[in-house]
């Protein structure tokens, strides 16, 4: 995720971003200008239709499906934002218990009690690394789906690799209960802090392998593309063949805006949009080992 100023609007207007959907869009804006000419050329040209009066009132049409078509992608947007917002939140709340969970430790093991100390800055470490290394494999993405992958089987049958950093770090405080060297309610103030390890973990899990309904994903794109191939059919009269690069215009926007969300639905890509859990998990880690190996 890159850090930009939101007051720099020439920065925004003319230069070409990593993030701008031109680059990816480009090839289907052509062929868009390209059957927008077509159909174009065959109602001014090949069939004359200009004196037909129901393909003149077909804009009143467009001008309704333009309505509910921008009622849907205000949905798809905001459906696709609220799962990228949920997802920084579980990443600031993996934060805090980790923060959280080192300042507890700091204070119930002994100052000289290095060996355990550092084990524990490696286990908080360690899960916030395993967590990003989770959430970016593909495996994680498929683990619902109802087709077979037999390339993941062997992962899928592995440990669940956060559970097993948290089940670790339960049995070193079990053992610490069992020596005194912590007591039964240090233990207990603790496993708070360990639960929403895994609460996080399950919460990004869910927005991973759980996409937008594939129904809803399909019929957006068609209504759009449907859209935009018949926009000449209501507006060629008005506009002559001017109506090739609105209509490419027209195309860009309302697929870019359906191409961000389909970015930022799934927030732990590693994209240019997608949320820093790498840089995340490393503050993560720093702040373990200041907590536990350098605090007085």
């Amino acid at each position: 995720m890159k850090v930009y100023n939101a007051k720099d609007w020439l920065g925004f207007i003319f230069k070409v971003h990593k993030s701008d959907t031109i680059r990816q869009l480009w090839p289907s804006i052509l062929l868009m200008g390209a059957l927008s000419w077509l159909v174009a050329y065959l109602e001014l040209d090949y069939f004359d239709l200009g004196q037909n009066s129901a393909l003149k009132n077909a804009s009143i049409m467009h001008s309704v499906i333009g309505f509910v078509l921008s009622l849907l992608l205000v949905f798809r947007t905001n459906t696709a934002y609220d799962r990228w917002w949920e997802g920084r939140k579980m990443w600031g709340k993996l934060v805090n218990d980790s923060r959280n969970l080192s300042v507890k430790l700091n204070a119930l093991l002994p100052e000289e009690d290095k060996t355990n100390r550092v084990f524990f800055s490696n286990k908080i470490k360690l899960f916030a690394k395993v967590l990003h290394t989770h959430l970016t494999s593909e495996s994680t993405k498929y683990m619902l789906d109802e087709e077979e992958h037999p390339e993941y089987d062997e992962y899928l049958k592995a440990q669940h690799p956060p559970t097993k950093v948290v089940s670790r770090m339960y049995v070193m405080l079990q053992k610490l209960a069992a020596d005194k060297v912590i007591s039964f309610e240090d233990k207990l103030i603790i496993d708070q802090n360990l639960n929403g390890l895994l609460d996080v973990a399950g919460a990004c899990e869910r927005i991973k392998n759980t996409p937008i309904p594939m129904a809803y994903a399909a019929f957006i794109k068609k209504f759009i593309f449907m859209y935009v191939l018949t926009l000449p059919i209501g507006y060629v009269f008005s506009t002559g063949y001017y109506i090739v690069p609105l209509v490419m215009i027209i195309f860009y926007v309302l697929l870019s805006i359906e191409l961000i969300a389909e970015e930022i639905e799934d927030p732990f890509n590693g994209g240019a949009n997608d949320l820093p859990t790498a840089k995340i998990a490393k503050n993560i880690g720093k702040n373990a080992s200041n907590v536990l190996m350098y605090a007085n």
